[in-house]
C-alpha cells in the first residue's frame, strides 16, 4: 500500500489536491475513479458536454481534457523522478486547454482516452517499488516526491468532479 506523503514532499500548491485523498489504498482508489468518472462522461451527450455555466469558463469537455492532460503531465514527473531524474519544468494548464479544442472532440472518445490513461498509469504505479515511491525531485520550482504524484492524480480529479457537482450540477 502506497502511504500518503508528508507535506515536505509535495508544493503548498498540491496540499488541496492531497488532502481530498481519504486514508485508503491509493491504487484501488484511481481505480474506482477511473471506472466512475468513464461511466459519468459516457452518460453525456456531447450537447451536455459542451456546457459551460458562466463565460469564459471550460465546457465538460474541456475539464475532461485537462483531466488527461494534468494526469499524463503528473504521471511523468512521477516516472522521471521515480528514475533519478531532478528537475522539470513547470505545466500551465490554460496554455494546454487553450491550444486543444477539445470541444470538437466526442466525449465519449475523450472519455476512453481518460479511461486508457489511467489504466496506463496504474500499471506503471503498481511497478515502482518501495525506494522510487519516495524518490524526489524538483517540478515547477518545488520539490515533489513520486507518490505525492500518484495522491495528486487521485486528488486533482476528485476536485473537478466536486467542481462537476457544484457548477456544472452533473451528479458524481
Amino acid at each position: 500500500m502506497i502511504s500518503q506523503p508528508r507535506s515536505e514532499e509535495y508544493s503548498p500548491f498540491a496540499t488541496g489536491y492531497v488532502n481530498l485523498v481519504p486514508d485508503t489504498h491509493v491504487i484501488e482508489l484511481l481505480e474506482r475513479l477511473m471506472e466512475s468518472s468513464y461511466k459519468l462522461f459516457c452518460n453525456l451527450t456531447n450537447e451536455q458536454a459542451a456546457y459551460t455555466y458562466a463565460p469564459g469558463k471550460w465546457t465538460v469537455k474541456q475539464i475532461l481534457g485537462h483531466l488527461i492532460d494534468t494526469e499524463r503531465t503528473f504521471a511523468y514527473r512521477a516516472l522521471v523522478f521515480s528514475r533519478n531524474h531532478i528537475e522539470l519544468p513547470g505545466f500551465d494548464q490554460d496554455i494546454y486547454v487553450n491550444n486543444t479544442d477539445f470541444n470538437s472532440q466526442n466525449i465519449l472518445d475523450l472519455a476512453a482516452e481518460f479511461r486508457a490513461t489511467r489504466q496506463s498509469n496504474i500499471y506503471m504505479i503498481k511497478g515502482f517499488s518501495d525506494e522510487q515511491l519516495l524518490r524526489t525531485g524538483i517540478a515547477s520550482d518545488h520539490l515533489f516526491s513520486v507518490r505525492a504524484f500518484v495522491y495528486m492524480i487521485a486528488g486533482h480529479e476528485m476536485h473537478h468532479l466536486k467542481g462537476l457537482s457544484e457548477y456544472y450540477h452533473i451528479p458524481n
